[in-house]
């Protein structure tokens, strides 16, 4: 029986197993990750607010691997051998026909003074913080934003800071203490979520403006202190800071001769494979991949990345030539708590619709769709 390990479980690994599975049901699949759960990232911009608890955010895949007749290892991974053929972990080495890594990104931590800030995008207890911080705090000023990896720009996920920043002004607004806080909006873009297209940039800077949220755009960061925010170019106070700092590949992958990409994500081609290693795919954030300059690190490219590399996978189990591409396509909702700007792009299209309360709970709906395949 042929046998592949994926590494990882979030969006990527989850969606490799099913794709997987459903292409070849005699294969035996190993799901290496510390835990046999799903963390739904995209919902923990609603935990501050209390629409969710955060606990409600962390699925156990007990029962969904047993559905899929795959073995989970409780294991982190620390190498690869034998050309990829041998995956070494926390728990001992893993053997396989096929490999499919999708282990996420890891945030770059370098700045002076980033352990006063908290990353959101983290996990639930980063999100529970921000939440039991705020509900503790009477006024004062409330600091958000993000940067990118400086040999990578595309390597970074600044939407979940936009939606921090509008949720919390929304979130004060009905507690009725908006006017006792200053709410700021940093990053050393000049044009922030230019990924989204220029509509869309021109649209966030309007409604930051219109929500009296303060912009400090395009000057370096040069670190944080435990009540203030400095740039090149001024410091302004922060009772609380937010940020999300750009992205890189992980630890681990220093111990392997795995390909790296400037940014240290693991290099992949256009079939998501990593180049001079035989059947051993990449998909999701600790890919670096071919394609236009706004190409989302997001759940949705993820899942798109791994269907391509299980198909490509499962043809060379099968003798034959990999030759499935993925689409490069941006599709999300900039939530408010309330309402929703949706935005999608492709390279033929970028469309940009305006804040609807709709769009709020079509997010939401997608997320219970979307997680019903995993309970």
């Amino acid at each position: 029986m042929q046998r592949v390990t994926i590494v990882g479980a979030g969006f990527a690994a989850l969606t490799a197993v099913r794709t997987l599975r459903r292409l070849k049901p005699d294969l035996e699949i190993t799901v290496v990750s510390p835990r046999p759960e799903f963390v739904y990232y995209p919902g923990l911009i609603w935990v501050p607010a209390g629409l969710r608890t955060g606990d409600d955010l962390v699925i156990d895949l007990k029962r969904f691997f047993g559905r899929m007749k795959a073995t989970h290892c409780a294991a982190e991974a620390t190498g690869l051998s034998d050309g990829g053929r041998v995956l070494e972990t926390t728990q001992g080495p893993i053997e396989s026909d096929g490999l499919i890594l999708a282990s996420g990104g890891r945030f770059i931590k370098k700045l002076p003074g980033i352990e006063h800030a908290i990353v959101p995008c983290e996990g639930v207890a980063a999100a529970k913080a921000i939440r039991d911080r705020v509900r503790a705090m009477d006024g004062g000023s409330i600091a958000m934003g993000f940067a990118s990896n400086p040999n990578e720009q595309s390597s970074m996920r600044g939407g979940p800071v936009f939606e921090f920043l509008f949720g919390m002004h929304n979130q004060l607004r009905k507690e009725g203490r908006r006017d006792r806080f200053d709410l700021h909006f940093f990053t050393p873009a000049e044009r922030p979520g230019n990924r989204l297209g220029p509509k869309a940039v021109d649209g966030l800077l309007g409604e930051m403006k219109r929500c009296g949220i303060t912009t400090h755009l395009g000057h370096k960061l040069k670190g944080f202190s435990e009540a203030s925010v400095t740039t090149e170019a001024e410091e302004f106070p922060a009772d609380l800071i937010l940020f999300m700092p750009g992205l890189t590949g992980n630890a681990w992958f220093d111990n392997t001769d795995l390909p790296r990409s400037p940014g240290g994500l693991l290099q992949a081609d256009a079939q998501c494979r990593v180049p001079g290693f035989e059947r051993v795919y990449v998909a999701g954030d600790s890919g670096s991949f071919p394609g236009p300059d706004w190409m989302p690190k997001q759940g949705h490219m993820a899942d798109l990345q791994a269907r391509a590399a299980s198909r490509n996978l499962v043809a060379e189990l099968d003798g034959k030539r990999p030759t499935a591409g993925f689409r490069v396509e941006l599709i999300c909702i900039v939530d408010t708590n309330d309402s929703g700007m949706l935005v999608a792009r492709t390279e033929k299209y970028n469309l940009v619709l305006p804040s609807m309360r709709i769009f709020h709970w079509l997010k939401r709906f997608f997320e219970w769709i979307y997680l019903r395949r995993y309970h």
